[in-house]
């Protein structure tokens, strides 16, 4: 009798398993209309967690690039309607589209990435970007032999403020005579992937004295790191490690984890561990998922100064 009580507990156990299994057709993703290749945000993702993940453990992150606004919410949909899970919804812009397709399908696990999306399905992450935006502004004071640093943004928004507000505070931390000039982009999503206005916005600033400018505009940026190289100035980069775009160019990139805040959340559902609500990330996380890290360019002894000195 008992072993037969074994073996329907063990059998009872297994399909418990195996209907797990089933809940979820397996971890994915839906980048912003940038794609996966913006040199940027959404290649972070791309590099630093999904094909990382697939790597570790065998699987397939599912993918899914919307061409345009209304295909996020399409994406979205389908991939829940499918099974999958948790789904990766890459960026701010995704906010209203996350908040309604995971009304729709209440058992679906979405996790949005920099910004907060009050549903009990639903893991926000967001960063403290101004602490790492903090300490590339005191670089670029450090470097700088004007006395004017520049910024330029993507979106007016108060995530892009807070990459600049950190910026602006770590130059005037070293220098409190600095001059910041900074400028955004536009004031809806297209601001992201704008190199030419990029380009002209930067050009404007080194024409005004700004000798090291820091972007943080998606693929906008890569038309500042172009202008910064053809004038001699030097840039720094955001979110990706960038400094191989333009090589003696970049001073260092301020990067976001959120690549390894992707594969976390798949990693965390896998493991049966992934929790709704709201998960901020910053320097002082212990995992290293959770970091906002420098990456040393041309400055390299600056760099370490910079880590010794503000206990980074």
């Amino acid at each position: 009798m008992k072993t037969l009580f074994k073996m329907a507990a063990v059998a009872s156990f297994t399909l418990a398993a195996l209907s797990v299994q089933a809940a979820s057709a397996g971890p994915a993703v839906v980048y912003d209309s940038a794609g996966k290749f913006d040199k940027s945000f959404n290649e972070a993702v791309f590099r630093t967690g999904v094909e990382v993940y697939n790597k570790d453990k065998g699987v397939t992150v599912k993918e899914f690039e919307p061409q345009n606004e209304a295909q996020r919410e399409q994406g979205l949909r389908r991939l829940a309607s499918r099974g999958y899970g948790p789904i990766v919804a890459v960026g701010f812009n995704f906010a209203s589209a996350v908040e309604k397709v995971a009304a729709e399908f209440p058992d679906s696990q979405f996790t949005i990435i920099d910004m907060v999306v009050d549903k009990p399905n639903v893991q926000s992450i967001v960063f403290k970007e101004h602490e790492g935006s903090f300490l590339v502004g005191a670089l670029a004071a450090l470097k700088s032999q004007s006395g004017k640093v520049g910024f330029v943004g993507g979106m007016g928004i108060p995530l892009i403020r807070k990459f600049e507000c950190g910026y602006e505070q770590g130059a005037k931390y070293i220098n409190p005579k600095i001059e910041v000039l900074q400028n955004m982009t536009g004031s809806t999503p297209a601001a992201f992937a704008d190199p030419a206005k990029g380009a002209e916005l930067a050009k404007s600033q080194f024409s005004a004295g700004v000798d090291v400018v820091y972007a943080a505009a998606g693929g906008t940026g890569i038309g500042v790191y172009q202008a910064a190289k053809d004038e001699g100035k030097l840039a720094i980069g955001v979110d990706s490690n960038q400094n191989y775009l333009q090589p003696g160019t970049m001073l260092t990139s301020m990067v976001k984890g959120v690549g390894p805040a992707a594969y976390k959340t798949w990693d965390d559902a896998a493991k049966g561990s992934w929790k709704p609500g709201i998960q901020v990330m910053d320097r002082n996380n212990a995992n290293k998922a959770k970091k906002i890290l420098l990456y040393p360019g041309r400055s390299f002894r600056l760099f370490f100064f910079i880590r010794i000195n503000f206990k980074f």
